[in-house]
């Protein structure tokens, strides 16, 4: 039985998708840590810990959004892949993009799962519980 506390890093602009997975944690009662980061700028000082910002600790999963101002979703998987010390980070991404160009170039940089997002309501939940069973089921890289 795993006894690590996962933390979720949320990688989200939009307070109103924001709240939405913080609706549907509750909902689900996952109890889990969940930390917000604006953008792709913020995320990757959370999980280095720089820029006066405490690092994650690991094991830690990130629902990444693709558009988002500074740096979007893309861009952060080709930051995140191409540093060693984060590049086996498990990523979901959660978009409102049903492109296929989207898909694949998130496929391309080795994320876990891409997840469009829907309507809130029982959909959404779902994809959120699937996440979680998905976490609590895994092993996650060594560090």
């Amino acid at each position: 039985m795993k006894t690590e506390t996962v933390t979720i890093l949320l990688v989200e602009d939009d307070k109103v998708d924001v709240m939405a997975v913080k609706r549907a944690f509750k909902d689900l009662r996952i109890a889990n840590p969940l930390v917000i980061a604006k953008d792709g700028v913020a995320a990757l000082d959370l999980l280095r810990g720089t820029n006066g910002c405490e690092k994650l600790p690991p094991p830690h999963l990130v629902m990444l959004d693709l558009n988002m101002p500074r740096m979007g979703g893309l861009e952060f998987l080709e930051v995140l892949r191409s540093d060693p010390a984060l590049s086996k980070t498990v990523v979901f991404v959660l978009t409102t993009s049903d492109a296929p160009e989207d898909r694949n170039a998130a496929y391309e940089k080795y994320i876990s799962g891409y997840v469009v997002k829907m309507q809130a309501g029982e959909s959404f939940i779902e994809a959120i519980s699937m996440i979680e069973h998905y976490w609590k089921i895994i092993e996650f890289p060594a560090t």
